[in-house]
């Protein structure tokens, strides 16, 4: 089975892409692939991490956030700016048990794991508090939601016009963020703290991070790791992304990454 821009309903019941593809040797194991903010599941180098595991005997598959800004005609970059205004954490959690359920209709894994990528690891970790899986990878993952938000004056200001604006570095896009982001985690306070999320859920957890990450601090792959009493595996000379850009037009993944996918492998396979 091999689905490339298959569609599935997210939050508010809006159409979103993914990809879901099974080996024919496949180990009866799925994993699920959640990118991160300002991303989607075809950026970069992903769809050859795809291809990694799928060739290691695993399922694989990933999917666009349903607010991410993506439409199922243009599932890459931001085309869709008033969705992407509109998203919050709680739509990204919801999506993921959405996709989970559809992908449940269409194959019945023996095993689930997770892989989530710097604010995708927190979708991820959150996630399992309803609906737990196997094993979590977090790559580059946040530890905090709270702290992404800005102090007091900052946010009065962003209450006052109802929106704020945060620059894509890469398509120069000014993106709007309307205040209900923040609305909704001050709603949802206790149900998106990542660190009660570990400790409800206590599965087993790798956590992966850049020595050269400028995104988010290594202290907070070493705090994911304390709170799991899981393993951290630091990579050497690595980005936020490990080495990876969009677009990626090698054939092979950058070096860090493969280094990644290769001890997100021994960790699955233990």
């Amino acid at each position: 089975m091999n689905l490339k821009n298959s569609i599935y309903y997210g939050s508010d019941g809006r159409a979103s892409l993914f990809d879901l593809e099974i080996p024919s040797s496949w180990n009866n194991e799925l994993i699920i692939f959640c990118h991160g903010f300002m991303g989607f599941k075809d950026w970069g180098a992903w769809n050859l991490v795809q291809t990694f595991f799928v060739n290691q005997g695993f399922g694989f598959a990933k999917l666009n956030l349903s607010h991410n800004g993506g439409t199922v005609t243009e599932g890459f970059d931001f085309p869709d700016e008033e969705a992407f205004a509109k998203n919050t954490y709680s739509k990204e959690i919801n999506d993921l048990g959405l996709f989970r359920n559809h992908l449940l209709t269409l194959v019945h894994p023996e095993r689930i794991h997770m892989i989530g990528h710097s604010r995708g690891g927190g979708d991820v970790l959150l996630h399992a508090q309803k609906m737990p899986c196997d094993r979590i990878v977090l790559w580059a993952s946040i530890s905090d939601i709270a702290t992404r938000f800005p102090d007091e004056e900052a946010l009065e200001e962003w209450k006052n016009q109802g929106y704020r604006t945060v620059l894509n570095g890469r398509t120069r896009q000014y993106l709007k963020q309307y205040y209900s982001l923040y609305e909704d985690f001050k709603a949802n306070e206790t149900d998106l703290s990542i660190k009660k999320a570990i400790a409800v859920h206590r599965i087993p957890m790798l956590v992966i991070h850049g020595d050269s990450d400028a995104s988010i601090s290594r202290k907070e792959a070493e705090a994911l790791a304390s709170w799991a009493n899981g393993s951290l595996e630091i990579i050497a000379h690595a980005d936020h992304v490990f080495g990876a850009k969009h677009p990626w037009k090698e054939p092979i993944l950058p070096k860090p990454l493969h280094e990644v996918c290769k001890k997100t492998l021994a960790f699955l396979k233990v």
